[in-house]
């Protein structure tokens, strides 16, 4: 049965009635949330809302980690014909404050303390009228969840199934506040209709359903998590949540789930944690033996068949099947949206058997344009566009996309609504291309091309991508634009960089004091020299910037979701790079071409 609307979700999940249709983590270990008991929830807090006079049109925030209350209280909204707001809980107050006051939303829902503190500080500035708080913190300025879910009915509601019933496809479902990788954050109005559609055909060719198990990990915030969640529970695919990034691990093995979807910054790391486990003598031989014979199998891998040579199940017994193991034992399928993933590192995971699908889309997109799945599947590409969406690409090469799950318009936003379509097709903003087989590429974000002085293009995110490999290198941001030649400013991984350092006798008391050593400086040049020799002559990094930071979204550099703020770091080093630049033109490149 395809999804007509968000509300659809809720009554398959009532009518599947599942015992253990999400998970929660608590003192006493994982605990259960039935279906039953999750749709008396999703009443009570609607009822709750309902009484608040919140009806269709109405917008409602939530402002919260990911727990299953995330959940009950998005689908009490999408019942009432409300709209939800989410709101990441990494930004500041002057970001939420902003939020909440453009979108005018009368009830904001809170997970913590320190979450009611950041809506209470600038309420005044918002239409909040009510705010709700899920942990049981004592105030007196919110609602607590846990008594509005103390009288959740053992009944139907039939007036809130009407209710739900009534909410058309065309209706908005929520507005989902680009991260703002430049300038103001953009409400994305995106319909039942938007998100229904793509979740009927973003997993079409993946066999999933009741006894699968997900977790709940990336931002709810995210288009891309929330998307996944509402799939999972409509496939009937148990979610356990976990909060914070830091509980990922602990959880993976707790759980052990059957399908394992992340941002490239998580299998980045996953990455970069094996190569520090293996990076000594006897595990670093056996390590790069398996990579070898990983790579002489990875056709077989990326074409869904698992090896029978004996070298690759002796390699699978040594290495392969314990790097499985630290991502729980049990995952089957493997995906990975919300930024590229890079070449090098979905090569590396193929060389360990595990087959990644790359998937690519936007907020405005609903998410999902393009995916590989276990029926056609392409390394290196995001896969064949979804068969409801049409993409094409224009005379600039910037990637084209029309079909149902494309956005309404950004909220209040008239003008840049107008600007972002042509000819009734969306502007993606990424450059692509299509090969003769039907998959799509994608280059770079168009905006983030880079434009030497002698007028060379240079697509920068491959060359970071490529660099991020390297387990020593935690970011890296090509620079260039409208100078004489690319440089690149590298945030080292700075605990394998110490051990490095300590190993080779390299004596520092702090960050700044390791980056300025000589010998760190050599090692990072020679990196980069050794990637130099697979580019063009116009794109080889003739300068490396080396700065004792690690990006964030605190800091500004990341965003919310993970994503590189390339204007913000380059602003943040504005005189380091100047300085780069000019001592450059006193003397050779330290790194050769």
């Amino acid at each position: 049965m395809s999804l007509r609307a968000l509300n659809d979700i809720f009554f398959a999940v009532r009518e599947r009635n599942q015992p253990r249709l999400m998970l929660h983590r608590h003192a006493t270990g994982w605990l259960p949330i039935s279906s039953a008991e999750f749709c008396r929830n999703v009443t009570a807090v609607a009822r709750a809302l309902r009484a608040w006079n919140i009806g269709p049109g109405d917008r409602v925030s939530i402002l919260s980690e990911n727990r299953p209350e995330w959940t009950m209280v998005d689908f009490a909204c999408l019942a009432l014909g409300a709209i939800t707001v989410p709101i990441y809980t990494t930004l500041t107050d002057e970001q939420t404050a902003y939020i909440l006051g453009d979108s005018g939303a009368r009830v904001v829902f809170v997970s913590t303390e320190k979450q009611l503190s950041k809506v209470l500080a600038v309420q005044s500035r918002t239409a909040v009228e009510k705010i709700v708080v899920m942990d049981p913190v004592e105030t007196a300025h919110a609602r607590h969840m846990y008594r509005i879910l103390q009288d959740a009915p053992q009944e139907r509601d039939p007036e809130l199934e009407s209710c739900a019933c009534a909410v058309q496809p065309d209706d908005l479902a929520s507005i989902i506040y680009t991260s703002g990788t430049t300038g103001t954050p953009k409400g994305v109005m995106l319909s039942h209709a938007n998100m229904a559609a793509n979740i009927n055909f973003s997993l079409l060719d993946f066999s999933m359903g009741p006894g699968e198990l997900s977790l709940s990990f990336l931002p709810l915030s995210h288009v891309t998590a929330r998307h996944v969640d509402f799939a999972m529970l409509y496939h009937g695919v148990t979610l356990a949540y976990v909060p914070f990034l830091e509980q990922l691990s602990q959880a993976l093995q707790e759980v052990s789930p059957t399908v394992f979807i992340g941002v490239p910054r998580v299998y980045e790391k996953i990455h970069s944690q094996v190569d520090l486990k293996t990076k000594r003598p006897p595990q670093r031989w056996i390590y790069q033996w398996a990579l070898s014979v990983g790579r002489a199998h990875r056709e077989e891998i990326l074409a869904g068949r698992t090896p029978t040579a004996l070298a690759w199940k002796i390699a699978n017994h040594l290495v392969y099947s314990k790097v499985r193991a630290g991502m729980g034992g049990h995952a089957k399928v493997f995906i990975s949206g919300g930024a590229p993933l890079g070449r090098e590192l979905a090569e590396w995971y193929a060389n360990i058997g595990i087959r990644i699908h790359e998937g690519y889309g936007l907020t405005e997109t609903s998410p999902v344009i393009s995916v590989n799945n276990p029926k056609a599947h392409k390394l290196g590409t995001v896969g064949k566009p979804l068969s409801n969406v049409e993409v094409r690409i224009a005379e600039d090469f910037e990637l084209l996309v029309r079909g149902p799950s494309v956005f309404k318009g950004y909220w209040n936003l008239p003008d840049e609504t107008h600007q972002a379509f042509i000819d009734g097709w969306f502007k993606t903003g990424d450059v692509g291309n299509l090969d003769e087989d039907g998959f799509l590429t994608i280059t770079d974000r168009k905006k983030d091309l880079i434009k030497t002085s002698g007028g060379k293009f240079i697509a920068p995110q491959p060359i970071e991508n490529s660099l991020r490999h390297n387990p020593l290198i935690a970011e890296a941001v090509v620079l260039g634009d409208k100078r004489k030649f690319p440089a690149v400013l590298i945030s080292p991984y700075f605990s394998l960089l110490e051990d490095w350092a300590r190993e080779n006798h390299v004596p520092f008391s702090s960050r700044d004091e390791l980056i300025a050593h000589p010998s760190v400086q050599a090692l990072y040049d020679g990196i980069v020299a050794d990637l130099n020799h697979g580019l063009a002559r116009f794109e080889k990094l003739k300068k490396v910037l080396l700065v004792p930071d690690e990006f964030s979204s605190a800091s500004g550099t990341l965003t919310a979701s993970m994503k590189l703020r390339r204007q913000a770091v380059v602003e943040r080093y504005r005189n380091e790079i100047d300085k780069l630049y000019e001592q450059a033109e006193m003397s050779a490149p330290v790194v050769s071409e």
